[in-house]
């Protein structure tokens, strides 16, 4: 039972998390592929600065929602049938990033992974989740850097989940996650260095920066 549980939480994690509304809208809505367009990262961020605010806002939401329901499905089966919920979702959540970077269906071209990090960290351990949340939101406000501010938020992670007293594997399997992420935005580091990196707006526009 606990092999086919460490499986299917596998399988799953990544097979939902490959499931890209960014990608699927761009082709549905406008014919084009969000990868083609902009940053050509599938994710939120290109997706409002080349289309716009009208639907950018779904494609936040369903990336969230994808994430916290097979997250959080297994969080409860972990929790349930070996006695540790917090595992469960950290595990998960790893492979739903690694299938959100790297999805099978889309050629393994993928997104970043920040929201699906970030819906997990919430089904971890909603302290640590509501942290990371406001600490991104004060960074994106004082420095427009969008990426800056989700790397710094998911690495503040690890920290408060030890803070919080999370086992040693669940912080280990957190840091996985941040270290994908900031590997998956290392074109992001790059810009930042170089100061070329587009600022944030609210208008769906960047300049930049």
């Amino acid at each position: 039972m606990q092999v086919l549980l460490y499986i299917a939480a596998a399988a799953c994690g990544y097979f939902v998390g490959g499931i890209n509304p960014a990608i699927a809208m761009s082709k549905a809505i406008y014919h084009q592929d969000i990868r083609e367009c902009g940053s050509g990262n599938p994710g939120f961020t290109n997706f409002r600065r080349t289309f716009g605010n009208r639907w950018a806002w779904w494609v936040l939401a369903l990336d969230l929602t994808k994430a916290a329901v097979v997250v959080g499905c297994f969080a409860w089966l972990f929790g349930t049938y070996l006695g540790d919920r917090q595992l469960g979702a950290a595990y998960t959540g790893v492979f739903a990033m690694l299938g959100h970077a790297y999805p099978m269906m889309y050629g393994f071209k993928g997104g970043k992974g920040f929201l699906v990090c970030l819906s997990t960290m919430w089904v971890i351990d909603w302290r640590t989740g509501l942290f990371a949340t406001v600490f991104m939101v004060v960074l994106l406000l004082i420095t427009k850097y969008m990426s800056l501010s989700t790397m710094l938020a998911i690495w503040s992670c690890p920290v408060t989940l030890a803070v919080c007293k999370a086992s040693a594997a669940v912080i280990v399997l957190c840091v996985a996650m941040a270290l994908l992420m900031t590997f998956r935005h290392k074109e992001n580091i790059k810009r930042l260095c170089k100061r070329t990196e587009r600022r944030f707006t609210l208008k769906g526009t960047s300049n930049s920066g």
